[in-house]
Parts: structure tokens; sequence; C-alpha cells
């Protein structure tokens, strides 16, 4: 088991090396390393908008779109994150600025319940707009620390190992962090489901 996890961070750290320095290269104008960065962390990219904007149907145009932005600021980015976690932040962005769009655009439908319509035609199971919307809410509040941790092991499915290795302190810190992210946010949840209900 410890040998199979050991591959795995070996594995998932050499990835991430290498597709830090094709980021590097691409941003020196290596076309081919452009086309190995993006397939590298392309399918990273695509399941956490996924999560983040709880939409399927809009995952591709928003994997789409972190990666125009990424090279559209390149030329910015000097390797002192690896690609993973700078590319996953534009991801984030990308994620409420759609979610943003979206909640300022007029919403038209030939049903006459439009409302009723959406939620029909939202796969079930998964989550909707409006928990896309408090997921980031909410995640947004937790320290740095403890964000950085929920996200790579709740979010990115790192293990705590790797995700100990990618930010440098222990497992049992990591372990902490996320717990207590967990409890913040199950706060937060409950108060922002008691400011829900109106007031009898």
């Amino acid at each position: 088991m410890n040998s199979v996890m050991s591959a795995t961070r070996a594995d998932r750290a050499s990835v991430d090396l290498s597709a830090t320095a094709w980021a590097l290269a691409a941003r020196g104008g290596d076309p081919d390393a452009a086309d190995h960065f993006v397939r590298a962390l392309q399918g990273d990219v695509l399941r956490y908008v996924t999560y983040l904007s709880g939409d399927p149907q809009a995952a591709h145009d928003l994997t789409q779109d972190t990666f125009v932005r990424a090279f559209g600021s390149l030329h910015r980015y000097e390797g002192r994150a690896s690609a993973r976690t700078w590319l996953l932040a534009i991801a984030r962005r990308a994620v409420a600025d759609s979610i943003r769009r979206a909640a300022t655009r007029p919403r038209t439908a030939d049903a006459v319940d439009w409302r009723t319509a959406v939620e029909d035609s939202r796969p079930h199971g998964l989550p909707g707009f409006e928990e896309g919307v408090a997921l980031l809410d909410l995640v947004g509040n937790l320290s740095g620390e403890r964000r950085v941790a929920f996200l790579l092991t709740q979010v990115v499915g790192l293990s705590y190992e790797e995700a100990a290795g990618r930010v440098g302190c222990p497992v049992g810190t990591v372990r902490s962090r996320v717990s207590r992210a967990r409890a913040v946010l199950e706060r937060l949840l409950r108060e922002a489901e008691a400011a829900s209900v109106p007031a009898a």
C-alpha cells in the first residue's frame, strides 16, 4: 500500500515538474512545450471546474477559457509555484467570473416556469448553480492555509500525503487544516441556512 502511494506521489511530482518546465518553455515560444503543458493538466482543470461550477455541460468551455487566460498571462509566469497550482488559481477565477456573468444575464425560456425547466434538465447527483455559488463563497472565507489544504485534498483529489508534500508541511498538519476547514464550512453552511429561513 505504502509503495503504491509512494509511486503515485512520485508520478504526480514528476508530472508537476514536467508541466512546470513545459509552461516555462512555452513562455519562451516553444509550441511543442505549450501542447505538452495543455495535455498534462487539461484533465485536472476539467475536473476542478466541473466541481466548482456544478455544470458539466459548461466545463469544457471553462477549461478552454482557463487555458486561454493562462496563455494570455504566461509571460508573467516565473515558476515560483507549480504550473498546476498556478493554473488551478486561474481556473477558479474563470468559474467565478462565469457565475457572475450568468447571474447578471436575463434568463428566458419558452416554458412557462423556466426555473422548473432548468431544474428538470440538470443532471441529478451533481451540485447545481446555487451550490456552486455557495461553495465559492464559503471556501473563500477559509484562511489561506486551510483553503489550500481543503482544495488540494477535497477538490483536486490529492491524498493527505501528496498535499503535505505539495505545501511542505507534515501530514498531520494537513489533516488538521482540512478538519478545521470542514468545521468552519459546516458552521457557515448552518448559518447561511438559518439566515435563509423566513422568520415565523
